[in-house]
């Protein structure tokens, strides 16, 4: 059942672009606004009233949006900030751009979600905040998170940048953490090309992190002409991680579809747990009790033994098959920086060998669906 290739070619994630979403960004070129304009001011609102969030700062990437959440909340050399190993490399190496110390606590074997009882045991009075992240769009335990880090006067940030409509207990993600960060890159579930968002109900934070992604200066553009004024100043070391008006035309368009585009990923993930119900060799991620699941990820875990050689014949049948994410502390970077190794995050790193990510995209097609479950099942099958 392994055998030669077949001529498909199903991306494990990919955009669905309408004519909707061309024609709101052919007015954008249109308007008098290439850059930062009304439209990134509305997207942010959009966005931010969706997560029951006072206040969404709009940036060009998920990784600049956790470097302002970073520099707002203060982080620096002394300082820790808790992450897990399974997420990709920005989540810490965010802390690393502010000059501090990221630190590693594991997962649930489980949801592959942050373990508070490892963050609990890897807090230090060095401890400035603790990150987690919604790991291929299923909320993190955010009530034992919120406990343990308003106990210790800790910021308490979610990397959601999986979780955009996701849902703890009726409470939507953006609400449950102090900032949370989200991400619209083209396979997340609405996007801006590239893009990012930071939403908060702290207005000092969002003032902050509007002045960090300009350069570090007290008033923007549009802000000095509704003044009739040019001065400004450059009150801190900032960057330029502005987003355009092009690209927040686009959120707005698809951010418009975001309940279609959740109940698509939900179908298909009901399929894929269906298929795999009865399938040893197959085992998806549990799915915590009260959580309201995004499904930008359909994850699922096999025998490690075989895991590179399924991993090879789906590719060569056509199956745009991942693996997320190698351990962050496993890289050079981190091995070579940090002194991390193997044996830090257990649970994480056994889990990594046994780590396939299928085909989850509201554009997949049932059939192509259908072929992506059948082609593992025979694999695993294989093995049996």
């Amino acid at each position: 059942m392994s055998g030669g290739p077949v001529s498909r070619s199903i991306p494990y994630g990919r955009q669905c672009i309408d004519e909707d979403d061309v024609r709101a960004v052919a007015q954008a070129l249109r308007s008098d606004f290439l850059t930062t304009g009304p439209r990134v001011a509305e997207f942010e609102a959009a966005v931010a009233g969706r997560v029951g969030a006072a206040h969404g700062v709009a940036v060009n990437s998920g990784t600049a949006a956790l470097h302002c959440v970073m520099h707002a909340l203060g982080v620096g050399p002394g300082d820790e900030v808790i992450v897990p190993p399974i997420t990709f490399a920005a989540t810490a190496n965010s802390v690393l751009y502010c000059g501090g110390t990221p630190v590693f606590a594991d997962v649930d074997p489980d949801t592959l979600c942050i373990d508070p009882a490892d963050v609990e045991r890897k807090l230090s009075p060095r401890t400035r905040a603790v990150v987690g992240v919604d790991y291929a769009g299923q909320p993190c335990d955010w009530d034992a998170l919120r406990t343990l880090a308003g106990n210790r006067g800790l910021a308490l940030v979610a990397d959601a940048c999986h979780a955009l409509g996701a849902q703890d207990k009726g409470r939507p993600v953006g609400s449950l953490a102090d900032l949370s960060v989200f991400s619209f890159h083209p396979v997340k579930h609405v996007t801006t090309g590239e893009g990012g968002m930071v939403v908060t109900s702290d207005a000092a934070l969002a003032g902050r992190m509007r002045r960090f992604r300009s350069h570090g200066i007290d008033a923007d553009a549009g802000q000095r002409e509704k003044g009739g004024t040019w001065r400004y100043a450059m009150i801190e070391l900032g960057f330029n991680y502005r987003i355009t008006d092009i690209q927040c035309a686009l959120g707005l368009s698809q951010f418009a579809r975001l309940d279609a585009f959740l109940a698509r990923r939900r179908e298909i993930a009901a399929a894929y747990d269906a298929d795999f119900a009865a399938l040893p060799g197959v085992r998806p991620l549990a799915v915590r009790p009260g959580a309201g699941h995004a499904w930008h990820l359909y994850v699922v875990r096999v025998d490690p033994a075989r895991r590179e050689a399924i991993f090879g014949a789906l590719r060569r049948a056509g199956v745009g098959v991942n693996v997320h994410y190698i351990p962050v502390h496993l890289h050079p970077f981190y091995r070579k920086t940090l002194g991390t190794a193997e044996g830090l995050c257990p649970v994480a790193e056994a889990a990594y060998e046994t780590l396939l990510s299928l085909p989850m995209w509201p554009g997949l097609a049932e059939d192509d669906r259908r072929f992506v479950a059948g082609r593992l099942a025979a694999l695993a099958g294989e093995g049996a």
